[in-house]
C-alpha cells in the first residue's frame, strides 16, 4: 500500500483515509510509521488529519451510534436519547464502551427530520425513537455480537 504513495505530498489525504478504513480510525504508530516511509513530516500528516472531521484518533466500536441533534430530533427528544445511552452504556459523545461494542458520537443534521428523533447505528437508520424503542435496538446489537 505504501509503495503507492512513496513521496507524493498529494496522496496524503488518501493514504490517511486507507488507513483509517484498515483500523477504525488512526493509530499514532501507523501515522508515524507512513509519516518517514512516505517523506511526509509528522506534524503535517497530523496537521492534515486533525483538518478534517472524518478522522478518528482513538479506536471505535464496532457499533457507531451517531445520535442527530437537528433542531427537530433536538425538539423531538434527542437528548433523552443521549442521556438513555449515557446510562446504559456508561459512555458520552465521542467515547468508547470498554467492550468497543458502542461508540456514541453527535451529528448535526441527517436530513431525516420527518422521523425525527432519529439515531444511525453504522448503517441503520431508526426514527421516532423513545429510550424504550432504543433499548430493544442496543439489545439487538449485543444479541447479534454474542452469536458471532
Amino acid at each position: 500500500m505504501i509503495r503507492d504513495y512513496i513521496k507524493n505530498d498529494g496522496n496524503s489525504l488518501t493514504i490517511l483515509q486507507s488507513v483509517q478504513e484498515a483500523y477504525g480510525y488512526l493509530p499514532f504508530q501507523a501515522v508515524e510509521h507512513l509519516s518517514e516511509k512516505i517523506g511526509i513530516p509528522l506534524g503535517k500528516m497530523y496537521g492534515i488529519a486533525t483538518f478534517y472531521a472524518q478522522f478518528k484518533f482513538h479506536q471505535r466500536g464496532t457499533y457507531i451510534i451517531q445520535i442527530c441533534d437537528g433542531t427537530a430530533c433536538h425538539v423531538k427528544g434527542s437528548m433523552l436519547l443521549e442521556e438513555f445511552i449515557t446510562q446504559e452504556l456508561g459512555i458520552h459523545s465521542g467515547e468508547t464502551t470498554r467492550d468497543t461494542l458502542f461508540s456514541l458520537e453527535k451529528v448535526a443534521c441527517f436530513g431525516c427530520c420527518a422521523i425525527a428523533p432519529v439515531v444511525f447505528i453504522n448503517k441503520d437508520v431508526y426514527g421516532n425513537l423513545t429510550p424504550a424503542k432504543l433499548r430493544k435496538i442496543l439489545n439487538k446489537y449485543r444479541k447479534k455480537e454474542k452469536k458471532e
